[in-house]
């Protein structure tokens, strides 16, 4: 059981959230935008949606500059 964040497979965790997910692959960066099987997940439910195995998850870095 696997799932693919941003093209690499990953080992898929029953019952775990996206906010899960990002702190087990380190990704720490504040502003993020994340897909599930090309659906956007709002931030606001990050920590309430579970992950399906076989999923395909896209995680874009928001950048700010000046």
């Amino acid at each position: 059981m696997s799932i693919e964040v941003n093209g690499r497979k990953t080992d898929w965790v029953e019952n775990e959230s996206v906010k899960k997910l990002l702190t087990r692959i380190k990704y720490t960066f504040p502003l993020v935008v994340v897909k599930i099987n090309d659906k956007l997940v709002l931030r606001k439910n990050f920590d309430k949606t579970i992950i399906p195995d076989k999923s395909k998850i896209d995680v874009i870095h928001m950048i700010s500059g000046g």
